[in-house]
């Protein structure tokens, strides 16, 4: 009913206006849809056919409004409607081959921005994207990753989830879950989605759909006794009275924090609403049959009636006593879209009407078109242009078929006696959210924001580590390695220390590495010293009887300069363990690797070369054996001693370059290879 009287309020401050569409009178012409596509459809169709009564006529409504201008009788239709974006689509394409424009004041989908599809369609509300935008930055703000969507199974409903998923996915932020709500199964789908919210995790719940629709859905919870969520609402229903009365609403969803149609002020629409009186309006059936209801009471006029056998008013009967939704105008959202509505079609019929008068003073117009030349397709041209300020000073003109996203913030918050009233907290510009955080009261009933997360962040010294075949806000924490830390909380991987530290023991922080090192003082290393020590005595021993014995057959017969070099080899190689003992240095862990690596191949090459001449002795007394001990002689002997040799000296001197770390990593690999070949 208020969207009713708000149209026709805008048409009578248009039409007595001296300086917008002068002399030319608007009129209205009003059906019921009953909220059905189809009677939109057969509303439409009824407009667009011409069969249209005088433009002061008025009948019961519902959902489509035609507005026609006239100088003499001819009308110019133009219809606003389409109460849903199901709806307002259905009618668009309808309209679309008369190039007849359609303006909505509620249909938001962001399909009809499309206007290869929709050429035809204007609207005062403004596109999804905005709101989904405004839930998303708000999920983001507050940290919640873990949220869970009901939305409604149409177009409405799927885009705005579609818009925000495209909002969070870069934010770490990720649905728990998405259920749908269908009309036609409501009772069912709020059962499926009420369980659903129920076993899940998720603290915060984003509800996009018709306010009947979550009356249901909360009716569910409350049969499940779910009353720790905090629901995100659309403007679909975060500002419906029905819902903040109920009471299972009021156990289930306190603190709802909502999207509303921005909430404007049209003076003197209160006054006019509170004078209205079927005895000034007697062909205004519907506000009779409203006084009749409201009063218990006939005003005297003498049409058929559901109320005919009332008894007549007094005529003291006044909605100035009435405090209902239709009088209430303390917060004009779609109401006002409605007023934006009018207001459009009536600047573009003066766009197309009217001219600049050159010749006289700024503001004068003069008649520059006919009504009985005026096309359907010419008014949807003005109206694409439409730039204009309204009577309360805002700036409006439609961008494409949208206009820029206004919407205030929301919060249901308990009043001292009880009831559930709505407060503003902030407000959204296009995509600038502006959030007052300290006047909002959360389902805790507190100030405590709520927490929706599906794991907790890893704390320092640990990474996450996503689950296989979960979204990445389910994770599990992986303490980091040896030598690795993270020192930030949610940490996704874990940093090397350098080389000359390490990881504490909490994984937090890199310290310096402890030197530890052998010392002649610790009883590990005066075991090797003296290990070192005795076998340096044992082969000294024995080099000196080889040395006394030189000249005897069986020293001369085992090779006595190869033993020589082969005791000699032996005793280094005694010596090097005791280069690894004391403080090291980089020269010291050159060296080690050198003397050891270069020892260690002199004797495996002297023992490699007597075996050669062992068996090439055991083969002597074969055809032929003279040749190979030729090839084999002493000169040769010692030759391939020194080739062996003089290999692993010069692989030294190309390595010289290396790091102790490198070089200690180097010299335990080839010592391994040593033993394995020996």
């Amino acid at each position: 009913m208020q969207y009713i009287y708000a149209m026709m309020f805008a048409l009578e401050e248009i039409n007595n206006s001296s300086t917008l569409l002068p002399g030319v009178k608007l009129g209205h012409h009003i059906h019921d849809s009953c909220s059905l596509p189809a009677w939109a459809l057969q509303a439409a169709l009824s407009l667009v056919g011409g069969d249209m009564p005088s433009c002061n006529s008025a009948a019961k409504y519902e959902e489509e409004k035609g507005i026609g201008a006239s100088k003499g009788d001819q009308p110019v239709p133009l219809i606003i409607g389409g109460c849903n974006s199901v709806t307002a689509q259905i009618v668009s394409r309808l309209l679309v081959p008369l190039s007849l424009p359609l303006v909505s004041y509620t249909a938001s989908t962001p399909s009809l921005s499309d206007k290869q599809q929709f050429p035809n369609f204007f609207r005062t509300m403004a596109s999804d994207v905005y709101q989904a935008r405004a839930i998303a930055q708000l999920a983001i703000k507050f940290k919640w990753t873990w949220v869970g969507a009901v939305v409604a199974n149409n177009d409405y409903g799927l885009m705005a989830l579609k818009v925000f998923q495209e909002g969070i996915q870069r934010a770490g932020v990720c649905l728990a879950f998405v259920e749908t709500l269908q009309r036609e199964n409501i009772v069912s789908d709020a059962r499926r989605a009420a369980l659903a919210i129920q076993a899940s995790t998720a603290k915060v719940i984003l509800i996009v759909a018709w306010y009947t629709d979550v009356m249901e859905l909360f009716l569910q919870l409350d049969k499940l006794n779910v009353t720790d969520r905090q629901f995100l609402a659309s403007e679909a229903w975060s500002t419906s009275s029905d819902l903040r009365q109920s009471t299972f609403s009021h156990k289930v969803a306190s603190g709802v924090l909502g999207v509303a149609i921005r909430s404007s002020t049209l003076p003197g629409f209160d006054t006019y609403i509170h004078n209205l009186n079927p005895l000034l309006r007697p062909n205004d059936h519907f506000l009779k049959e409203f006084w009749e209801k409201e009063f218990g009471c006939s005003p005297g006029i003498a049409t058929a009636s559901p109320f005919a056998s009332l008894p007549p008013c007094n005529g003291t009967e006044s909605l100035w006593a009435v405090n209902n939704l239709f009088t209430d105008t303390s917060q004009l959202r779609v109401t006002y879209n409605v007023y934006l509505a009018v207001y459009a079609a009536a600047h573009a019929l003066h766009s197309l009407l009217f001219c600049p008068d050159v010749n006289s003073s700024p503001g004068h117009n003069i008649t520059c078109s006919f009504t009985n030349q005026i096309k359907p397709i010419e008014l949807m041209e003005q109206l694409s242009k439409v730039n204009v300020t309204t009577p309360q000073g805002e700036a409006f003109n439609f961008q494409g078929a949208d206009i820029t996203g206004k919407y205030d913030l929301v919060n249901w918050q308990s009043s001292p006696e009880g009831q559930v009233q709505l407060v503003l907290i902030g407000l959204v510009n296009g995509f600038d959210l502006h959030l007052n955080e300290s006047a909002i009261q959360w389902s805790t009933g507190s100030s405590q924001v709520p927490v929706s997360i599906c794991s907790e962040a890893c704390p320092s010294g640990t990474r996450m580590a996503t689950r296989k075949g979960e979204p990445i806000c389910c994770f599990d924490c992986i303490p980091c390695a040896d030598g690795e830390i993270s020192n930030t909380t949610g940490s996704t991987q874990c940093v090397h220390c350098p080389s000359e530290f390490w990881s504490n023991a909490e994984r937090t922080a890199c310290i310096p590495r402890q030197l530890d090192f052998l010392s002649f003082n610790e009883t590990l290393g005066i075991t090797l010293t003296a290990v070192a020590v005795s076998g340096v005595t044992v082969t000294i021993a024995v080099f000196v009887v080889f040395l006394y014995y030189r000249q005897t057959p069986m020293v001369r017969a085992n090779n006595s300069e190869l033993s020589f070099l082969l005791l000699l080899s032996i005793k280094l190689c005694f010596l090097c363990s005791l280069v690894f003992i004391g403080r090291p240095s980089a020269w010291s862990c050159r060296f080690q690797q050198a003397a050891f690596g270069i020892s260690f191949v002199l004797c495996v090459s002297c023992l490699q070369v007597k075996t050669i001449v062992v068996l090439a002795a055991f083969r002597s007394a074969r055809p032929g054996a003279e040749a190979l001990m030729r090839w084999f002689g002493p000169g040769q002997q010692r030759g391939s001693v020194c080739f062996f040799t003089s290999i692993q000296v010069s692989h030294y001197f190309d390595n010289l370059s290396f790091t102790p770390d490198s070089v200690h990593i180097q010299w335990l690999s080839e010592v391994y290879t040593y033993y394995i070949s020996y």
